[in-house]
């Protein structure tokens, strides 16, 4: 993990996300789980943008927009669940955001689990 970007941002955000994980367990919706690591996150002192809402572009242009729960230090995309489970799905969304939103690293943090289950992703080049 020694080569990693952001690798101090991030292992911020997980530590944030554990706090959370700890002091309220599983069986929560994922809005609370948002709602708490907000709180930790603006304590660690981190600047962050909640439920960013960002523009979807196809060929230049504008075609929808989604909301991504965090935008750290306007560099870190971090996405929330509260699922048993996390799927190769949740895995594809977050590298699309990735890719839509031209940003390098994101993390996606399932509170749903016994365990905080958390993944980092890393923006590779798409094939044009």
């Amino acid at each position: 993990m020694e080569g990693y970007k952001y690798k101090e941002l991030t292992g911020s955000v997980i530590g944030a996300a554990m706090r959370v994980h700890t002091q309220l367990g599983v069986g929560f919706p994922e809005v609370v789980y948002q709602r708490c690591l907000a709180i930790e996150l603006r304590e660690s002192g981190l600047a962050f943008e909640r439920e960013l809402e960002l523009p979807l572009i196809y060929r230049g242009e504008h075609v929808g927009s989604r909301r991504v729960d965090f935008l750290v230090e306007n560099t870190v995309l971090v996405e929330l669940k509260a699922l048993s489970e996390i799927t190769p799905l949740h895995h594809a969304q977050v590298l699309n955001y990735l890719h839509a939103y031209r940003l390098e690293v994101a993390l996606l943090l399932n509170f749903g689990e016994v365990r905080l289950n958390y993944k980092r992703f890393v923006n590779s080049p798409r094939p044009t």
